[in-house]
This record gives structure tokens, sequence and C-alpha cells, in this order.
């Protein structure tokens, strides 16, 4: 589906850059989509979720980080603790009442954080290859030589199939400032509702890693669902039908509690 940039709309905030976001008015809880790192809100995942959002009727927000998409900032200069204060942004200036977030690949860590933040408005999560903790656990994988020339350069180049170049780049800023924002060493406190959809076929982000959260979180409703074929993306059809059907049970057993 063809979308035009013109429904675009821009949350402006004094200190930070404009976001980006397209917003469904509807009913609760809302669904909330987190694209993942160097990725935008005009994926498949956040247009399959809107559509079915507006068919059931209720609210739906896709947006874009700070220096992705549409958004005002420069990537160079972000870090995961300025996309975590995005989400939050998004999440207290854009919506009333019970959220559920759908987080994609990075996207998956950062909804972590927002649950932790806001425990009163985050109802439930659904995260998508979830790479909790994963760009600052690969990195230290990587030889100490590697580390140490990454560090004099000041710049990590990761591989990638996901673009033409075949890496990403990220300064070594980022991940030394992605440190602070691990997840997976202590209990995390989310209580809430909680979908980890991975595909076991992932090049990129191990299955495994949903698992872990799984464990560390401290609800005790907690599914996770691995595909045997699915990829990173998760975009095919059986995919994304599998995504807005944990969704709509969500939003089920949400509105009878």
């Amino acid at each position: 589906v063809c979308r035009l940039k013109s429904s675009v709309s821009f949350l402006t905030r004094p200190d930070r850059p404009n976001l980006a976001y397209h917003k469904l008015k509807g009913r609760n809880p809302g669904v909330i989509f987190l694209p993942g790192l160097n990725s935008n809100m005009n994926g498949q995942k956040a247009t399959a979720l809107e559509d079915f959002c507006n068919s059931l009727g209720h609210a739906f927000i896709r947006f874009d980080y700070t220096g992705c998409g549409s958004s005002g900032g420069n990537f160079e200069e972000c870090t995961i603790g300025k996309w975590r204060k995005d989400v939050l942004s998004i999440l207290d200036e854009l919506t009333d009442g019970p959220q559920i977030l759908v987080g994609s690949s990075l996207g998956g860590w950062l909804m972590l954080h927002a649950a932790i933040a806001r425990p009163d408005k985050v109802a439930a999560l659904v995260g998508v290859a979830v790479a909790a903790d994963h760009l600052v656990t690969t990195f230290k994988k990587l030889p100490i030589e590697a580390q140490k020339e990454i560090e004099e350069k000041g710049e990590w180049k990761f591989p990638t199939k996901h673009n033409e170049k075949g890496y990403y780049s990220l300064t070594y800023d980022f991940i030394r400032e992605a440190e602070n924002h691990c997840v997976l060493n202590s209990p995390i406190p989310i209580t809430c509702p909680v979908r980890l959809i991975h595909g076991m076929k992932d090049g990129d982000v191990p299955w495994q890693i949903s698992m872990q959260v799984a464990d560390r979180v401290l609800s005790e409703d907690v599914d996770v669902i691995l595909r045997k074929i699915g990829q990173h993306r998760m975009s095919e059809k059986e995919d994304t039908k599998l995504l807005v059907n944990t969704v709509d049970d969500l939003i089920d057993k949400l509105a009878t509690l």
C-alpha cells in the first residue's frame, strides 16, 4: 500500500528534534509500533498493524526515532538513551490510557525500557526478534584487538544483509552509551503480559535472547513463540498474520481484565 507522506504529523519538543509520527484515533488499548535499527515507521509490520487497528477501531501510532526516517536530528549523534526518550515522548504526549507496545529488534529493547519507566501506561508488550543488549553483547565478543581498533577509529562497522553496503556503521560512543541500558544482567521489573516472537533462522539476533528476556522479566504472563523457519525481519505473510493475531489476543485479554 502506498502511503502519502502528507499524512505524517510531527511532535515538536522544545529541547529535542521533532519526531515524525502517524496516528490513528480510536479506542484503548492503543497500539504503538517501535521500529528496529536503521528502520522506519513505513515497514511492513507497522503498516499491517495499522490496517488491523483501523479495522478494529483501536488507536495506533507508528513513528520514527530521532535521526531516522522523517524525524529531525542526526543519526550519528543518536544513542539508545535518546531513542528511549523518544519512545517516552510519544507515550507521554500522544497517548491516553493503556497501550500495547510492539517492538521490532532494537525496538524490542526500547519497549522494555518504556515498560520499566511507564508501568501505569504500558499494558502489554509484543517483541519481534527482540534485540535486548544485543549490540553491546556482540561488541564485547569481538577480539580485544578489534575492540581497541574501533575505539581508536571511533567507528564500528558490523556486517548486515539488510543494506547495499553490507554493514551498519555505529560510533564507538554509541556502544559505550548503550552499555548503560543493558537489561539482561538482572531481573527486569516488568509485570504486564509479554509476548515474544522470534524466528529460529534469524541470522542477526539469536532467538535465545527472547528466551533470556522471558526468563528475566518478573511477569508470569509470558509466552515465547518460535518460528522454525522465521528470518530476522519476520515479514513473510504467515509471520505478519502471527503478529496481528498476537496483538488481537492481547487486546481481548486486556478488554476482559
